[in-house]
């Protein structure tokens, strides 16, 4: 049984325990104990399960030591990121300072930015009333956010922590959760498996087969199915949990906003792609560390570059912080690359144009296409370093060659540019049919979609008999 079959066999025994009593109290034991058998299927020995409990035991204790005395602030926030880098193994560090075994750190990352959400506001005195020890484990440890978010920040969490305050669930939150836990089983299980096959097999043959017109096909794709990969893989687990918290009365906050339709980089790493990680980072980095610049250079004419350094450290550390090796530090300083010239770019065009000009051209058919068509380029190009390693990378270049490379890259940008704007008139159509506005009709195509969804699932899995790929953002 895939991960994501065994993830939903765990959320149906949950969601049905959940309703089997109207008690509050009922209702809170049973998402207590979800969340402790959630950890338990990680459970791999007690020694393993150490640095994640001391982990979690002294960010708790750090948290309390703030709430009573707020100038401890500052080196508890420091131990915490530092005890988490440790623990995460980062290559920067002596591997002599690490411990000696293999151990479990599933969910770390995301709880990091959970605790730290937690030390900053209290800090901050927006937190007044202590954090409880349950609530506490409840809102880090949460079993539909735990692997792979998204990033939950505490206030929208409280909101709905005590089951009395949760709305009721109808028949349509029920329908509704069910399409979108079946569009992103079809996502994670069956288009993730095909990409994720298929983009081997490019790899394999761009090794292979020396035929110029084959390598530049092959190249392509290569680097154009990963992205797509990803998506599928991430926001259908996505799809998953949000369904699952619908029918558990919460509500989790979107990830994804059809990405493949930024026009520029900003736009997409900023407010379509991960969207609950951007906007953690922007509140919490991105906007302090502008804050401090402004007033540290305090003149007009240097706004613009603390904007542009501010977005360039916030993106490179977006890449560091998903994986511990050069590779990611070196995506990372891509990430931050993309959106810092990305900004400097807007700046020399409202320069040069004026706002009412360049918002003119923003708007321009063609304009749009090729911007969007080259933030694909760009995006595909960054996560090379996601799915390679140095070596391969140099196998690759070797098989192909800088010229092969440079037209597989403009291939790509020329591809991009035609297929999604072919998309995206596809998509505005689809929208405006006239069947949306008839609410019975709609209803039918969409539970005739759901139901087509599923037979594609069983009918793939039966075929293939091959086990969907894991969650690539459970990793981080």
């Amino acid at each position: 049984m895939s991960e994501t079959f065994q993830f939903l066999a765990f959320s149906i025994l949950v969601i049905l325990a959940y309703h089997a009593s109207r008690s509050s109290g009922w209702r809170r034991a049973v998402v207590l104990l979800a969340n402790i058998g959630f950890l338990a299927t990680f459970y791999q020995g007690a020694r393993a399960s150490v640095p994640f409990l001391a982990f979690f035991i002294l960010t708790f204790a750090g948290l309390r030591l703030i709430q009573w005395r707020r100038g401890a602030f500052l080196p508890v926030l420091i131990l915490t990121i530092a005890g988490f880098i440790w623990i995460k193994k980062y290559t920067f560090l002596p591997s002599s300072l690490f411990l000696p075994f293999t151990y479990v750190t599933v969910g770390l990352s995301y709880i990091l930015f959970r605790v730290l959400h937690l030390m900053i506001e209290t800090w901050s005195g927006k937190f007044l009333n202590p954090v409880g020890l349950a609530s506490f484990f409840n809102y880090t440890t949460n079993f539909t956010t735990l692997v792979s978010g998204p990033i939950q920040l505490y206030p929208a969490y409280q909101a709905t922590e005590n089951p009395a305050d949760r709305p009721p669930l109808s028949s349509s939150d029920v329908a509704l959760a069910i399409e979108r836990i079946t569009r992103g089983i079809f996502k994670t299980n069956i288009l993730s498996l095909l990409l994720s096959t298929f983009q081997s097999r490019m790899i394999e043959r761009v090794l292979s087969d020396h035929n110029a017109g084959a390598q530049l096909v092959a190249g392509a794709l290569m680097f154009v199915l990963f992205p797509l990969f990803i998506y599928c893989n991430f926001s259908g687990y996505i799809d998953i949990v949000i369904g699952v918290g619908r029918l558990l009365g919460v509500t989790l906050p979107e990830n994804f906003a059809r990405p493949f339709a930024a026009d520029n980089v900003i736009d997409f790493w900023s407010n379509r792609w991960h969207i609950t990680l951007s906007s953690w980072l922007k509140i919490y980095v991105y906007n302090p560390m502008l804050i401090a610049l402004m007033r540290r250079f305090p003149s007009p004419a240097m706004a613009s570059a603390s904007a542009v350094f501010a977005f360039f450290v916030t993106f490179f550390l977006v890449g560091v912080w998903h994986g511990q090796t050069s590779e990611f530090v070196f995506c990372g300083f891509l990430l931050g690359l993309g959106v810092s010239v990305n900004k400097l770019y807007q700046i020399l065009m409202v320069a040069k144009f004026g706002r009412s000009r360049y918002a003119a051209l923003g708007r321009n058919p063609l304009y749009i296409a090729v911007a969007r068509g080259l933030t694909f380029t760009w995006m595909a190009f960054t996560l090379i370093w996601f799915w390679s390693n140095w070596g391969q990378l140099r196998t690759l270049q070797a098989a192909l060659g800088t010229g092969m490379l440079l037209a597989i890259w403009g291939t790509i940008w020329i591809g991009a540019t035609l297929l999604l704007a072919a998309w995206e008139a596809a998509y505005s159509r689809l929208i405006a049919a006239a069947w949306n506005d008839v609410p019975l009709v709609a209803q039918s195509v969409r539970v005739a979609w759901s139901t087509a969804l599923v037979v594609v699932i069983m009918a793939v899995n039966l075929v293939l008999n091959q086990p969907a790929p894991a969650i690539v953002y459970k990793a981080f």
